[in-house]
């Protein structure tokens, strides 16, 4: 059995791998250019997520209006490291904060912000144990663009063909396509604010 919070990620000594959906005018500049460019937003939250189904769940398989497109973002994991240090919960959590008020002054102040949702399997089916997301606030997305990323990947024909097998019944021919995600290592500091 998984447990209740734990991060899962496809990652390497130095990087690790996080999903996002955009339109063709977002992500084809992206991938041209190795980063994310206008039109991308660099004055609102942008949101990044480790697990590749929870996004497929989001996004309705890459068929929503302006999530179109599916890009794994490989980022330097001093970043993402540091994007969890400065990570503050969207929920009242006791487990994390002592009171509602040092949690909202908390949040009020945060630069990221963090997110527990239910896991999601292949038809998109909620699972008993959460999947994180990771919102960075418009202080640090020009960081994330500039020093976090190492590649932009387009993973939006792989996505097409396991929505493809999976409309005809085949979940098991899709699973195979699934990027390999395993239990990320997490420093015992940030265990307590992030409810791990």
């Amino acid at each position: 059995m998984q447990p209740e919070h734990q991060i899962r990620a496809d990652f390497d000594r130095e990087t690790i791998v996080v999903y996002q959906a955009y339109s063709d005018q977002i992500a084809d500049p992206a991938l041209r250019n190795g980063r994310f460019v206008e039109p991308f937003s660099f004055n609102r939250m942008t949101w990044i997520k480790p697990s590749f189904l929870w996004l497929m769940h989001s996004s309705n398989w890459a068929q929503k209006s302006g999530q179109e497109r599916i890009l794994a973002i490989r980022i330097r994991r001093a970043g993402w490291y540091s994007a969890l240090a400065k990570g503050v919960l969207t929920a009242f959590d006791p487990r994390a904060h002592r009171s509602k008020d040092e949690w909202a002054d908390a949040f009020a102040s945060a630069r990221v912000h963090v997110q527990w949702d239910p896991e999601r399997n292949m038809r998109g089916a909620a699972l008993q144990h959460g999947s994180i997301q990771v919102g960075i606030s418009r202080d640090l997305i020009r960081e994330y663009n500039e020093d976090w990323i190492t590649e932009i990947k387009d993973l939006s024909p792989t996505v097409a063909k396991m929505r493809s097998l999976i409309r005809s019944g085949d979940v098991k021919a899709a699973a195979k396509h699934l990027p390999p995600e395993r239990p990320y290592p997490i420093l015992p500091a940030l265990g307590r604010h992030l409810v791990l």
